[in-house]
Order: structure tokens, then sequence, then C-alpha cells
């Protein structure tokens, strides 16, 4: 669960830190003071997107930190390599004004994104647009299949839907007509035929650029190595290195008998002047080597021409030719036995299409069987929000085998006695709507194993008795997990385990928003406000207190 939140400079809130309780969390507040913003902070931390804007004018950024508790060892930790602490995990989000943001997970860096990922599991924000989803059929089979629970048989129908796809993908590519596969079958053979006539060898052309390099400066080469040999041994004007060094290991030997470091001395110049006669010996058989032809540099020219217009053609280098050339022999080989695979590929698919089907009746029996007992809960969630005589329905229509079955699922709904079933997007009003969704939401909570749900003024169109029904419902989701909701109504404030109100008050021309924990009297004060508005009488007093004990006596009866 959420337990602590942290905010800094977001919005109008300088400074908040809120501590929530298990169980029915409440926030109130006159309009625009803030509650919004609450909830904005905790979708921050959640890794949803921000804005700049949010950061308090002034301020150079915007932090929120989040302490959860009992959180279980989600995959996401070893796939982030985030550290699990079984106690409590903590979420930082900074919000800077030049757009970067920096999150933290344990203390860890981690991206937004991946931020997002970890969030989806710990917290649901339901708002009022997300009630306006009931209204999109193309997410009714996904809320079907959530409630059914089993998601095998569609593991297994889409395994074989994928598969089948594929064979359609390759059977659509071998596919064509007769001068098309003729056309094809001319410039893969051109093309074949133009590389092997080269015989290309996988590292030729880089030993033909290294041996012209050498033929392009033979003669530099050998005036080079002509200059070192004459250094290294000398000519008939001047002694070379190798004579001058045996001098000196001659001179050394000499008085070698008296001093043992001569001695050492003129062992190591002696073998220095090996070396030096060895490189002069390595260096004339490297001139006698290297020979120049002109017919050979000519040659090596035209090879290498003809592998940069393969390359302009096929490839990058010779390796990615010989690649091309492997690729085009394999399409070749396709294109020219297309029929063979072709006949082979459709009994393939004959077979899978029936296992296809299979699969898809499967689930479409397992589905009419969940619908049957959704549309039961359903009904029965919404009896308990006084909304007893709708009829809920969940309408199947086949459609051609796609990726989510053989059927497509909308809710279908009759909101008074003796009308027929409709769309819902042509039948429930906002309160309506927003009584269905949190109908939904308590029905699919045994499937949802998220630990805290928070509900942004679900209480939208709803008044009355319907809002004392709200308010119990939304009670009774919290004794399985943790609620926050924003809300206007005094029915649903009175039935909170705890209460926080927010309030906004203006201080040397700032605006500041705080967020006070309210005590018994301050609930009372606070329910009374909310009854009555900002003038409290005794009789509206006396209305919250009347409210509360309903309250108490409802939670005690749960219900």
């Amino acid at each position: 669960m959420l337990h602590i939140l942290h905010i800094e400079n977001i919005a109008v809130i300088e400074q908040a830190e809120i501590e929530f309780d298990r169980g029915f969390n409440v926030l109130t507040g006159e309009t625009g003071a803030g509650k919004s913003i609450v909830i904005d902070a905790i979708s921050a931390i959640l890794g949803e997107r921000t804005s700049r804007d949010l950061i308090r004018t002034g301020a150079a950024k915007a932090f929120v930190s989040a302490i959860f508790t009992g959180i279980p060892e989600l995959d996401w930790f070893s796939e982030n390599q985030i550290p699990y602490d079984p106690e409590s995990l903590t979420v930082q989000r900074e919000i800077c004004a030049d757009g970067r943001n920096l999150c933290r997970v344990n203390t860890r860096p981690v991206t937004v994104s991946s931020l997002r990922s970890l969030g989806v599991s710990l917290v649901n924000i339901h708002g009022q647009n997300d009630s306006q989803q009931l209204f999109d059929e193309t997410v009714h089979l996904s809320y079907l299949d959530l409630f059914a629970a089993d998601g095998a048989l569609l593991d297994d129908y889409q395994a074989v839907f994928r598969k089948v796809s594929d064979l359609d993908r390759e059977i659509s590519r071998l596919s064509m007509d007769e001068s098309e596969k003729l056309r094809l079958v001319e410039t893969l053979r051109y093309q074949i035929n133009e590389i092997e006539r080269a015989q290309l060898q996988p590292d030729e052309e880089d030993v033909l650029s290294e041996r012209r390099k050498v033929l392009q400066n033979a003669e530099k080469l050998t005036d080079a190595i002509e200059n070192a040999v004459c250094a290294l041994y000398g000519d008939e004007s001047s002694d070379g290195a190798s004579a001058l060094i045996a001098q000196a290991a001659h001179a050394l030997s000499r008085v070698g008998r008296f001093s043992e470091d001569m001695q050492t001395l003129s062992q190591r110049i002696t073998d220095l002047m090996y070396q030096v006669q060895d490189a002069a010996e390595e260096l004339q058989t490297q001139k006698n080597a290297l020979t120049y032809s002109a017919d050979e540099l000519e040659t090596i020219e035209q090879r290498l021409d003809t592998i940069y217009k393969l390359k302009r053609k096929y490839g990058q280098s010779v390796p990615e030719i010989l690649t091309f050339l492997d690729r085009a022999r394999a399409q070749l080989d396709d294109v020219e036995f297309a029929g063979e695979r072709l006949e082979q590929m459709q009994k393939k698919r004959t077979a899978l299409e029936k296992d296809l089907l299979s699969a898809g009746m499967l689930l479409r029996s397992a589905r009419s069987e969940a619908a049957m007992r959704l549309q039961t809960a359903v009904e029965q969630e919404l009896s308990q929000l006084d909304m007893p005589k709708i009829r809920f329905e969940c309408e199947f229509s086949e459609q051609p085998p796609a990726e989510n079955g053989l059927d497509s699922v909308r809710f279908l709904m009759s909101a008074n006695v003796g009308e027929s079933l409709r769309p819902m997007a042509k039948v429930a009003s906002g309160g309506e709507l927003a009584r269905i969704m949190l109908a939904m939401k308590n029905v699919l909570a045994d499937q949802d194993a998220i630990g805290t749900m928070i509900f942004d003024e679900v209480d939208a169109g709803v008044s009355g008795r319907a809002a004392e029904k709200v308010a119990c419902k939304l009670w009774s989701v919290s004794k399985g997990r943790q609620v926050l909701c924003v809300t206007h109504l005094p029915q649903i404030a009175a039935m909170a385990d705890t209460q926080f109100t927010v309030e906004k008050r203006v201080e040397n021309g700032r605006t500041y928003t705080s967020v006070l924990r309210l005590d018994p009297e301050g609930r009372r004060r606070e329910i009374a406000r909310l009854t009555g508005g900002s003038v409290l009488t005794e009789t509206i007093l006396a209305g919250a207190d009347e409210l509360l004990r309903a309250a108490k006596h409802d939670k005690d009866s749960f219900c």
C-alpha cells in the first residue's frame, strides 16, 4: 500500500507529507483547493507523463517521494537489477525546469519508462475519464477476459493464430503470377551469375589493397631498404653499425679479465651486434623479394575495380556480397519450387486452421460461461448501488479469426424496466456510468493484485441515496486493499476510515495548499461543510453527526 507521500513544489503545494492508512482514505476540500494536485503527484511517482508546468512558480524543480509497504517481490526488480526490500519500497522523482526527470527506486536510478512499468503494479488510478472506457466497445472483451481469469485458453488460441499468420505471410510471399515469377527468376539468376563469375574470397580485398600499396611504392621501399642495409653493414667509404658495435665489444673483452662488469657489458654488446646483423640480413631478403611488376599492378587494379562495382550493387564489403549471394540462391530455390512449397503450406495451413477453430470454440465456450457470471455479478453490484432495475448483458458477435479470438464482445444495458438492451453510450448517464465502472472494478477486484486503488471524483453525477450506496461500495472494496478517494460528497466522506482535507490559503501574495489529517472533530466540521457550506449551524453539525453515526452503523453491518 501507499504509506507516505512527500510533495515539494508541485503547483500550489510548496511542501506536504501525507501518511495514508490501510482501508478507506478520503480527500475532501473546496473546489480548486488542490485535491487533484495530490493525484497528479501520485501519478508522477508512478511514471506517468508530467509537464514542467507542474513545477511551482519560482522553483527550479519539483520533487515527489513515496514509500510503499507490503509490496510483493515483482519480476520488475530482477529485470531492472533493483534490490528488493520486503519491508518497504521507496520511489522518488525529481522534475526539473529544463525538462529532465531524475527517478530512483530504492535509491537506484531508473528511467521514466521503467518507473512506469513498475507503477502499474503498485497503484490503479480511476478517474472520471476512465468511465468513458465503458463507451469504447473495443476494450469490453479485455474486461471479460480479466474477469474469466483463465488466460491459458487465450494463450493456446493465440499460439495457433501466430502460426497461421506466419504461414499466411509466407504463402503471400511465394504467391505470384507467372510473369512476375519469370522476371524475378531472371533477375536472381543474373545477380547470382555475376557474383559467381567474380569468384570472390572473403578477405581478398584487404590482401589486394595491401599488395597494391606495396607495388605503388616499390621504388621508395627499395631505396629505404638499401639505405638501412648500408647503415648497418657499411660501404666502401664507412663502417656500418655492425662493425662499430663489434669494435666496442672487442675493446671491452680485452679488459674483461680485470672487471666482471666489463665482461658482462662486452657480452651484451656482442649480442646487440648479432641482432643488428640479423636485421640487416632480413632487410636484404626483403629487398631481394621486392619485385615490381606493372602488369601485376594493373591486374590488381582491375580486380579491385570488379569488387568495387559488385559492392555498389550487393553490399558494403566482400562478406556482405557473399551473404547476398546465399540469400539470392535461397530465394531462387524458393521461387523455382514455389508450387510444391505452396502446396505443402496450404496443407499445413488447412490442418492449423482446424486447430485454430477448435481452440477458438473452446475460448468462446469459456467466455460465454464467464459472461453469464459477469452479468450476474455486475447486476448484483449495481443493485447494491441503488440501480436494481438495471439489466446488463455481454453480447457476442462472430468475427473472422483474429488475434483475440473468433468473437467480438460488447456490453449492453437497459437502465429502465421495459426498455430494450442498448449500447452503453446510448443509455448510461454520467452518474450511472460512474456506478457501473465502480461495480465493474469491484467485480474484477479479485483478479487485480494491485494493493492500492485511487478513485478521483468517482461520485460525479451521483447524489442522495445513490451516494450512500456508492460510499458503502467504496468502503467494501477497501476491505481487501487500500482505497484512496477524492470526493465532494459528505456521504462518501462519512464512510472514510481516514480523512484528509486539502486547504488553500494566500500569504504575502502567494498561494499555498496544505493537506491535513482530520481528527474526529475536524471530520465532523468538514462533513458539515460538505453538507451545508461554510456557515456551520448547529443543525448542519447535527446532520454531520447523523451521517457519521449512519456510516458507523453501515460499517458494523458491513453495508
